[in-house]
């Protein structure tokens, strides 16, 4: 055999499997998705942090806890309280501050007419519920506060101008006709109905509201700032009805953050040295929930960037909200500090 003869060729050891190319890179890309995938399903479920919810006075628990039956949405305006932040005094205009707060019934607004009453200004706090009866009716119980606005309704007043007296619950009652219902609750308050037997269920209580409508209490603790404004809505239709109303000048809002898929929706706001708002807004499911906030978070990021139609003062305000997915919840959070009513009051 010579020398310089090769040895023989050994068995060819096999190439190490790339993870950039061919099956290797497939592989990679199917690891990286699948935890990408489990991270989304922990987020989407991961229950976040929340706002402390401020706390309901005592007087107005007591008067919620005995609402009748179950509500399709209960509202609360501290009026007093936002006439002496700092927002109603150096931003709001006259115009503004004299408007009615709500519009009335016929009967209900002659009577105010009499009486000469503006809400706006008379009324010190203001406690709604409304309860659907049928298909179109809807029926409300209202409280409300004020020591100008009680003196205006004394019980002469009242007497002359009802149809029917009669006691309830120990206290007062006066039917102006079949469709209002008036009844002093103390020197400050006044309960004022268009059922009857709303008013008969909320002076004769049975059972605890807390405990008779959980879904409303529910809603109620959702709302974080309890001084000033907030609402609960339970009812799909309220809800519904609500955000039409809040996005009736953006027609491009109504097709984002699947609207239409609200159940119930908690709204509160806080009027200091300028607004703090929270929404929640409540869907089946975390997943429905995640999605509509994706959707509403890209909206509102992409209308703050420049070149886009939107003006700069509302680009400067999309800059102040917050969105969050957080279980089967969506929430909305905005603070809008005093100087920016300030600086929009000016360029007027």
């Amino acid at each position: 055999m010579p020398r310089n003869a090769l040895p023989e060729a050994t068995a060819a050891t096999p190439a190490k499997r790339s993870l950039k190319r061919g099956a290797g890179l497939l592989l990679s890309m199917s690891v990286i998705s699948t935890v990408c995938f489990l991270l989304l399903v922990l987020w989407i479920n991961w229950q976040k942090p929340r706002l402390q919810p401020e706390p309901l006075n005592r007087e107005l628990r007591t008067i919620i806890d005995r609402i009748p039956g179950k509500s399709d949405a209960v509202i609360y305006v501290g009026l007093k309280d936002i006439r002496e932040s700092r927002l109603w005094k150096e931003v709001i205009p006259d115009s503004l501050k004299q408007a009615p707060l709500f519009k009335p019934q016929e009967r209900l607004a002659s009577l105010m007419k009499v009486a000469k009453i503006n809400p706006s200004l008379d009324i010190d706090t203001l406690l709604i519920s409304f309860k659907r009866h049928g298909y179109k009716e809807q029926n409300f119980l209202a409280v409300a506060w004020g020591n100008s606005f009680s003196k205006k309704l004394p019980a002469s007043f009242l007497r002359t101008r009802s149809t029917a007296v009669e006691q309830i619950g120990g206290q007062q009652c006066y039917a102006l006709d079949s469709t209002l219902w008036l009844c002093p609750l103390g020197a400050r308050q006044i309960a004022v109905t268009n059922n009857k037997k709303m008013l008969e269920g909320f002076l004769v209580p049975t059972g605890s509201f807390y405990q008779r409508d959980l879904l409303t209490a529910r809603l109620i603790n959702k709302a974080v700032y309890k001084s000033h404004l907030w609402f609960a809505l339970p009812s799909a239709a309220w809800t519904s009805g609500a955000l039409q109303s809040l996005t009736s000048a953006n027609r491009d809002m109504k097709s984002l953050g699947n609207l239409n898929r609200i159940k119930h929706l908690a709204l509160s706001v806080k009027f200091n040295d300028g607004i703090t708002a929270q929404s929640e807004w409540v869907y089946n499911s975390p997943q429905t929930a995640w999605f509509a906030s994706t959707f509403l978070w890209g909206a509102v990021r992409l209308s703050e960037l420049s070149g886009t139609r939107t003006s700069e003062s509302t680009r400067q305000l999309l800059k102040k909200i917050g969105i969050q997915q957080n279980l089967e919840s969506v929430m909305i959070h905005a603070d809008l500090p005093l100087e920016f009513f300030q600086a929009a009051k000016q360029k007027k």
